[in-house]
């Protein structure tokens, strides 16, 4: 991935296709992978006090007591909503980006790149998180509540008969103060990561990006990425507690004051549960969604 600062801002419509396709396939595959540590970082925050031993206990625990098939619960939301929210999030936030930077010249979108990256990205995030909100809903309430709905075409509707469009729709807030940070820090770290490491064996060895042979260059996007996953977990983790909540709260107050309860009755403490099983997670999702996406790019360059 590589700073846009092409004047020429024009939509391409093939362009963006190639870079959605590859952004749905990355963070489908991912998410799916990691189905199992997401169900358990969802019981570390729904229920913090049966399950407060950590991830691989709490992995224990569920196969145990409801079977190793829970595991898999919310798979299929899972795979449609993420496909449908890596389309986007990837696909726009590199049509973004390229406009953004036409709107300077070479040298100011250079000056300028991380406010661009972060512009691009947010908003490309945002647009993603419109389609994924339905889908997380419906995961979450199935992982808290396994007796809910059978399956996911049960549960999405169930969802809406008791609460309507808006039920479908309370988490988005919170997911909103989740995926914006959390994807704004992991393209921009993916961004500098790269660009220094790149600069650095230009500068020290003499060696550019194009004289790396292609496992060299593997190596370096499994690198970045895994520093990109670990600051984008951490950044969003807080809002990732309070959207795991949010479906458990009552919001007849309204979304707002049913997060400022949560927040209050958590505290600083509370918002990081489950950290270290969503750095697991994350890292992994970021590092692979990066290899298959600049994969698919490089394929179709």
């Amino acid at each position: 991935m590589t700073t846009t600062t092409n004047n020429n801002g024009a939509f391409n419509l093939q362009h963006f296709i190639k870079c959605g396709m590859g952004g749905a396939l990355g963070c489908c595959f991912t998410h799916v992978v990691v189905v199992p540590m997401d169900v358990v970082k969802t019981r570390l925050q729904t229920d913090p006090v049966k399950y407060n031993r950590g991830m691989v206990q709490g992995m224990k625990t569920i196969i145990k007591e409801e079977g190793a098939g829970m595991l898999l619960q919310g798979l299929g939301a899972t795979t449609i909503g993420y496909a449908v929210q890596g389309f986007f999030k990837f696909g726009l936030y590199e049509v973004f980006k390229k406009k953004f930077s036409s709107f300077f010249s070479p040298e100011d979108a250079a000056t300028y790149r991380i406010p661009i990256w972060v512009t691009a990205s947010a908003i490309a995030e945002t647009i993603g998180d419109i389609a994924l909100c339905p889908f997380e809903a419906t995961r979450i309430r199935q992982v808290s509540d396994p007796k809910f709905a059978p399956g996911f075409v049960g549960a999405i509707r169930k969802i809406h008969s008791q609460e309507g469009f808006k039920g479908l729709y309370k988490g988005l807030t919170p997911i909103i103060l989740k995926q914006v940070p959390y994807t704004a820090s992991q393209f921009v770290t993916y961004e500098l990561a790269n660009e220094y490491f790149y600069k650095y064996l230009k500068q020290s060895r003499s060696i550019t990006k194009d004289q790396l042979s292609d496992g060299q260059k593997f190596g370096v996007i499994l690198g970045t990425g895994a520093v990109s996953g670990v600051v984008a977990s951490i950044v969003s983790h807080p809002a990732d507690t309070i959207l795991s909540k949010i479906n458990q709260e009552k919001t007849d107050g309204g979304v707002t004051r049913a997060i400022g309860n949560i927040i209050k009755r958590l505290g600083v403490r509370g918002l990081f549960l489950g950290v270290e099983a969503r750095c697991v997670m994350v890292t992994t999702l970021v590092t692979v969604q990066f290899v298959i996406y600049d994969g698919i790019k490089l394929l179709y360059k």
